[in-house]
């Protein structure tokens, strides 16, 4: 959780405000206003945050918006958003960057995450390992019939490489667990803006499979079981099986500041690490990190 910090410049004032008012908050240090943008997958989640945030501040504007995670890190580095949400850690060269424009991103885990493998309804398949999703993606399996499922061509589904769960999947499943792999995507794959870019084209096509954060499952798409490999158990992405670890493609959601958190984006951290807002993490399918 955030660590509560007072900065010296404002104790003469809070020294008045505890004889007038009996005390002092640290949104009083900042403009009442935070700018949170970044990652798709956590846009959903960080607006609930807000709202829920803003009835308990009601002076306070809290405005999130997505772009992907590589948006976010831009936005926070050119100091154009406070909070930037990121579906993935940051990479050496943006530590670097960071470093040289005199910042010291601090990265919160704010969540967790199973990435969910979707395909129609229709395609009679119900599970994959972890290599077939591999030999899809990558093109190196290009009709279903291939791997079991009607004679049909696999259209792949991807977000696009701004994208942090782009650049998890490729990373975590494409490439396994070899870093020497330079394994990317199929050259025919469609590149989409968004999850639910993914979940409209998957809705409509009955070749297609694409990938997108668990919380975003509905029941117009069908989630597959994933299996390590041919000699693991199939497992389901759902909260209980990335708790315990079980489900083989999960994540964290991070939540990256400049600096050390303070004033108002203190404040939006520990709202966003207590148990309500951590309440909030399940009701919008996602997997909380703080006991509820």
């Amino acid at each position: 959780m955030a660590k509560k910090r007072w900065a010296f410049e404002v104790v003469p004032f809070c020294l008045a405000a505890i004889m007038i008012l009996g005390g002092c908050s640290r949104q009083s240090q900042q403009a009442n206003s935070l700018q949170i943008k970044g990652s798709d997958t956590m846009v959903n989640l960080g607006q609930a945050w807000a709202e829920a945030f803003m009835k308990k501040a009601p002076n306070v504007s809290v405005a999130v918006t997505g772009g992907g995670s590589g948006t976010g890190i831009a936005s926070l580095l050119s100091r154009t958003c406070d909070i930037a949400e990121l579906s993935r850690e940051l990479k050496p060269e943006e530590l670097a960057m960071a470093k040289k424009k005199g910042l010291d991103p601090q990265q919160i885990t704010v969540a967790l995450d199973g990435l969910a493998v979707v395909v129609h309804p229709a395609n009679p398949l119900s599970q994959l390992t972890m290599e077939q999703l591999a030999a899809i993606f990558s093109g190196r399996v290009t009709n279903w019939k291939e791997i079991g499922g009607a004679d049909l061509p696999i259209v792949v589904l991807s977000r696009e490489v701004n994208s942090g769960t782009h650049v998890y999947f490729k990373e975590h499943v494409l490439r396994g667990e070899d870093k020497n792999s330079q394994a990317e995507f199929a050259a025919n794959a469609l590149m989409l803006p968004s999850s639910q870019a993914i979940a409209d084209e998957v809705d409509q096509n009955p070749g297609a499979v694409g990938y997108y954060g668990m919380g975003y499952i509905s029941p117009s798409e069908k989630a597959l079981a994933i299996a390590r490999d041919a000699a693991s158990p199939y497992v389901q992405p759902t909260i209980e099986n990335v708790v315990s670890q079980a489900y083989p493609i999960s994540r964290p959601l991070l939540m990256v500041t400049r600096g050390q958190p303070e004033g108002l984006v203190a404040d939006f951290l520990d709202f966003v690490l207590s148990p309500e807002g951590q309440k909030i993490v399940v009701k919008i399918d996602f997997v909380p990190v703080k006991k509820i």
